[in-house]
């Protein structure tokens, strides 16, 4: 069987229906961009507006499950994380998880 004789058992052959199918395809994009790509940049947005907010004194955890508290912020993209007193380690900025960062930073819930 051809590609022909699959175009004209459709239905599709000679008879106009390819508005339809560009309605159609038009459809699929749209309902493949708001599930899919506008959440990635919505959550890549946040995540680059997280990294630019680090300041000195704020506890957080890498993608390496780190935990310690940044002492400072340099201007090339890394910071200087504080693990023990008096041990620094220097990573970048990309290496922190705004996840559990903000797991450990929020207030726990109360025991009823």
């Amino acid at each position: 069987m051809n590609l022909a004789m699959v175009y004209l058992m459709v239905g599709q052959g000679g008879q106009g229906g390819g508005g339809f199918q560009f309605v159609f395809l038009g459809l699929m994009i749209l309902v493949f961009w708001l599930f899919m790509i506008r959440p990635q940049s919505k959550k890549a947005k946040l995540q680059k507006q997280f990294m630019q907010n680090l300041q000195k004194g704020d506890k957080i955890v890498t993608i390496a499950g780190i935990h310690g508290t940044v002492n400072k912020v340099n201007d090339d993209g890394t910071f200087m994380l504080e693990i023990n007193p008096g041990s620094y380690i220097k990573m970048e900025k990309s290496a922190v998880s705004m996840e559990m960062t903000t797991n450990i930073n929020k207030a726990p819930a109360p025991i009823k």
